[in-house]
């Protein structure tokens, strides 16, 4: 029959038969080892910022060139049809003119 040890029991450790310099060692093991995983970790944090952040600011600089494209766009039809009405328009004065002094037909 298998007894699983007692909660703790890992923890249980004889430090009588230890000399201070031995659990100091193993204190500066534990140490070192949770500060190179710490550091670790980190790296690993700051990395996917640093990615974050390059990600934001090439989607930012590619709205940005999305944006004045667009604007380019819309300013040249603005103009073609500015160009088209004018000249729609000035067809029509001249028929009025034309009807106003007494020449040309109605339609």
């Amino acid at each position: 029959m298998d007894v699983e040890p007692p909660v703790g029991a890992a923890l249980d450790r004889d430090h009588s038969s230890r000399s201070p310099d031995a659990a100091s060692a193993e204190i500066a093991r534990f140490t070192e080892r949770r500060a190179l995983a710490f550091k670790a970790e980190n790296r690993a944090y700051l990395e996917e910022c640093a990615w974050r952040e390059s990600t934001r600011k090439a989607n930012a600089a590619r709205e940005a060139e999305l944006r004045e494209q667009w604007s380019s766009w819309h300013l040249g039809q603005a103009a073609r049809h500015r160009a088209v009405l004018e000249a729609l328009a000035s067809e029509h004065e001249a028929k009025a003119e034309q009807l106003l002094n007494g020449g040309g037909d109605a339609a």
